[in-house]
């Protein structure tokens, strides 16, 4: 069964959530744990100084994260999220009128920050199988295009490109082009999918890895997102750092999340074993979902969201009926089970242990 996916032409701003109050709410691919008992604790200490500023421009949390990731402190910007950093990417580094290219559909914040920096949407369709068709979309720059996008895994369907054949798209698309390389759930990737982004900034100094803190480490509410890549594109999206932007909660949460690694592995193993689990009871029910390297799966329609509204789950709806669903809650995961036709009787999922 191939995947059929509508191409992203417009874009919207419709509210994520439904308006009725679901049973569960899936819409957003949030992590189901809240943040782990030290974060809390650091984050809370913090708080009790919330009258006072944060820092006026941020450089604790850039050197803080620099120095987990390898890099120096002025090879990294940090924002209001992912989100909010690629909206300074594109305002700093293109103009009004100049193309975005990525595959389509996306995840649906792209095309709405396009639309508010004046650029032109090139979305390229992805493949049968939910993959980005990189040739297409290196195919697709032109004079015009002022910035691509590639997601690693892909949202929505959590599919990953291999690494050869990213690097081959690298060295197809011209230096003067930027290319921010999504990794929004880059921590749910098995090691032999994961690459090591430090190879490829001296080769492609045109590359802009984008990361956040909402996904894997569990603080969508904190808002803490960060680019890294080369020292002069980096120093133009610094230009647009809003004052007092990064609160000091943020960098709080950052330090006592990479003190807590371990244990936030053990999380990202349970939800990926609830995914894996969730996927193959979907496919034993006759539903091709694609195999999925992030924390959510994609539902191929047509029906999928109606099925999933009815049965009062709150999802990502596509117009052509696809359902992209976040993933780990062991009562959600079997109510998604159930809103469908079971092929044979219903066996619920376990919890991971």
């Amino acid at each position: 069964m191939t995947i059929q996916l509508a191409d992203e032409t417009r874009p919207s701003r419709q509210h994520h959530r439904e308006r009725a109050t679901p049973r569960f709410d899936l819409s957003l691919s949030e992590n189901p744990f809240p943040p782990l008992p030290s974060v809390l604790s650091a984050v809370n200490i913090v708080l009790a100084q919330a009258n006072r500023y944060p820092e006026f421009l941020p450089r604790r949390l850039p050197k803080l994260i620099a120095d987990h990731v390898g890099v120096h402190s002025d090879q990294v910007v940090v924002g209001s999220g992912a989100t909010g950093v690629a909206m300074q990417i594109m305002q700093a580094l293109t103009t009004p009128g100049a193309g975005i290219v990525y595959g389509s559909p996306t995840f649906d914040g792209y095309p709405i920050m396009a639309d508010m920096a004046g650029l032109d949407i090139v979305p390229v369709p992805l493949d049968a199988g939910g993959n980005q068709d990189l040739p297409a979309i290196a195919r697709a720059v032109d004079k015009r295009t002022g910035l691509v996008v590639v997601c690693r895994p892909h949202n929505p369907t959590g599919t990953v490109i291999p690494i050869r054949q990213l690097k081959a798209f690298l060295d197809a698309v011209p230096r003067r082009v930027p290319v921010i390389l999504d990794e929004a759930y880059a921590e749910f990737l098995g090691i032999a999918d994961r690459i090591d982004p430090l190879a490829l900034l001296p080769r492609h100094p045109n590359l802009l890895v984008l990361r956040t803190f909402s996904k894997a480490y569990g603080l969508a509410g904190l808002r803490i997102g960060y680019v890294f890549g080369n020292r002069e594109l980096l120093s133009r999206v610094r230009r647009l750092q809003l004052p007092f932007g990064v609160s000091s909660a943020a960098v709080a949460a950052v330090a006592a999340s990479y003190a807590a690694e371990p244990e936030l592995a053990a999380r990202i193993v349970r939800i990926t074993a609830g995914r894996e689990a969730l996927r193959n009871a979907l496919c034993h029910r006759g539903i091709a979902v694609p195999r999925s390297h992030a924390n959510f799966l994609y539902i191929p329609g047509p029906g999928a969201a109606t099925a999933l509204r009815r049965a009062g789950i709150a999802v990502k709806a596509y117009p052509d009926g696809s359902a992209r669903i976040a993933v780990g809650d062991p009562e959600a995961d079997n109510a998604v089970l159930q809103a469908f036709p079971a092929l044979s009787d219903f066996d619920p999922i376990p919890e991971a242990s």
